[in-house]
């Protein structure tokens, strides 16, 4: 998985591109450790993500819970493709995850 940040002000936009799974979602994990305190809002962009395992939904809710502790931020994941909608959708990760 490859991941590509932009920031613009105190919102940063995080590019996924590959597979989030349990080899890969540390490696989301800790660069989203080093920018949720800096974020108001997150945009995740899942256009070229093809899979998430169980290890990145953990990762995709820790980030939620942070960004909600914090009391001033917001996490959005946008250009989510069938496969992981339906992840999301059996998850019930739609009730939790604002999905665009």
């Amino acid at each position: 998985m490859t991941i590509e940040k932009k920031e613009n002000g105190n919102e940063v936009t995080v590019a996924l591109r590959g597979r989030l799974d349990t080899t890969t979602a540390p490696k989301l994990e800790t660069e989203l450790n080093g920018i949720l305190d800096k974020v108001e809002k997150l945009i995740l962009d899942f256009s070229e993500l093809e899979y998430v395992s169980s290890a990145g939904l953990r990762v995709l809710l820790l980030a939620q819970k942070t960004l909600k502790k914090q009391g001033n931020g917001e996490m959005v994941i946008r250009h989510v493709n069938e496969t992981i909608h339906e992840v999301f959708e059996v998850t019930g990760f739609l009730g939790i995850l604002n999905v665009e």
